[in-house]
């Protein structure tokens, strides 16, 4: 395993990862680029201004020294793995001709940020969202639920990658999702205006790209990925049930949607690609894949009551799945989108849909985790849930994790629910 000369921290962010973020440090308002290490987050625009990249880069100070990552989107898989290497290369504990090094000058000292003296801020511009249905457990268990004695899966769905395009404007790397109103069945099955009662979470994966030709194919589609994060695509299950035929997902979905705080390199887990699940039928042409298109990643989600985090109570642990199991893989997705000529952008945020297992207990959302409800999960205070209540806080993570191989982790998304605002 590669190793850097800054102390051992947190396993999920050792060198192999060196995760994109951006960071806001005390009393310094303009957000600095970062990727994370240890228990440390390195300020990159630090050590740009400071010409520690000029050799191995050509515009290092203009990919790194802006706020977002914009920039460094725009470029393309060479530059983005020449950034890589070059960050790497400083943090590595072998100066290259076999000897050991510590960085302990005060550059070193002012780039490497403890966490806890900074802030994770938006990393980069959202130019579309796409949230695609690609989990065949999860298709299936949405479609008994919500359409009972119909079959669970539309014909359509095991030829293709079945997606909507979201609302950028609510992607957001924010610590807190108010409960929205919106319009459901009132007792009488007539339309009332209220605050969700049915508000969910849905544990997926998501890939932002930078700019590609259109008409990719599944392999050359992997090409355009910068990296990888968890999301949050928040639910509210009751305004979606009221709203979402014929169109399909609206104003039950748009109101948040969280994302990690971290971009995991599409480098970093190149050894963690596996075959995907068997398809059948076979897709038409255009979507089929050579290579290993899935991720071995595991991925599991938590919920803290408000009165579990008053009395410092651990997080409660309902879900544990595996993004090997998603049946359309990501470059399979990216295909599909720009098959009709559509172009793939930099900043573009394309999300897995909810990933889920054959068990209950691998169920990405609690509309499967308590079949709607009737199947109520009880918390390790004794309280139990149907869906989330004000005050609850959600935490995701995912981590790829095997022997012989560097963990690699996405670290946490954590978001609390707030209550609904008072009606106008």
């Amino acid at each position: 395993m590669p190793r850097s000369w800054v102390p051992d921290g947190d396993a999920d962010f050792p060198l192999a990862n060196l995760p994109y973020g951006a960071i806001v440090r005390a009393g310094d308002p303009i957000p600095h680029l970062a990727v994370a290490i240890g228990d440390f987050a390195l300020d990159l625009h630090a050590l740009a201004r400071a010409g520690i990249f000029d050799d191995a880069l050509l515009d290092a100070r203009a990919l790194l020294c802006g706020p977002t990552l914009d920039a460094l989107l725009a470029c393309g898989r060479p530059t983005w793995s020449a950034v890589r290497a070059a960050i790497g290369a400083y943090l590595h504990v072998d100066d290259g001709v076999g000897n050991a090094r510590v960085r302990d000058g005060e550059l070193a000292a002012r780039a490497l940020v403890p966490r806890g003296a900074f802030r994770n801020v938006r990393p980069f511009t959202v130019a579309t969202y796409v949230d695609f249905f690609a989990s065949l457990e999860h298709a299936t268990n949405l479609g008994r639920i919500l359409r009972p004695g119909e079959e669970p899966l539309a014909p359509n769905w095991r030829h293709l990658p079945v997606g909507y395009h979201g609302r950028a404007s609510t992607l957001s790397w924010d610590d807190t999702v108010r409960r929205p109103r919106g319009i459901v069945a009132g007792l009488d099955g007539g339309p009332i205006f209220v605050p969700t009662r049915k508000l969910d979470y849905e544990l997926e994966l998501a890939c932002v790209t930078g700019d590609a030709p259109a008409a990719l194919d599944p392999d050359r589609a992997r090409a355009s990925i910068f990296g990888f994060m968890l999301l949050n695509d928040w639910s509210a299950r009751d305004i979606q049930a009221f709203e979402y035929r014929p169109l399909g997902p609206f104003l039950g979905k748009s109101f948040a949607t969280s994302l990690s705080p971290w971009i995991v390199p599409f480098d970093a887990l190149e050894s963690y690609r596996c075959a995907a699940p068997e398809q059948s039928p076979q897709p038409l042409a255009h979507l089929r894949e050579t290579g290993d298109g899935a991720y071995d990643i595991d991925l599991e989600v938590a919920i803290a009551s408000a009165a579990m985090r008053a009395r410092g109570d651990a997080e409660h642990v309902v879900a544990r799945t595996n993004a090997r199991g998603l049946y359309w893989t990501m470059g399979q997705q990216l295909a599909h989108v720009t098959s009709n000529g559509t172009r793939v952008r930099a900043g573009d945020v394309y999300a897995t849909g909810t990933i889920s297992g054959v068990a209950s207990e691998a169920s990405g959302s609690l509309i499967e985790r308590t079949w709607d409800g009737a199947r109520p999960l009880a918390l390790s205070d004794g309280t139990t849930r149907t869906y989330l209540e004000d005050g609850d806080h959600v935490v995701m993570r995912a981590v790829a994790s095997r022997d012989g191989r560097a963990r690699i982790g996405f670290g946490a998304l954590r978001t609390t629910v707030a209550r609904a605002t008072a009606e106008s």
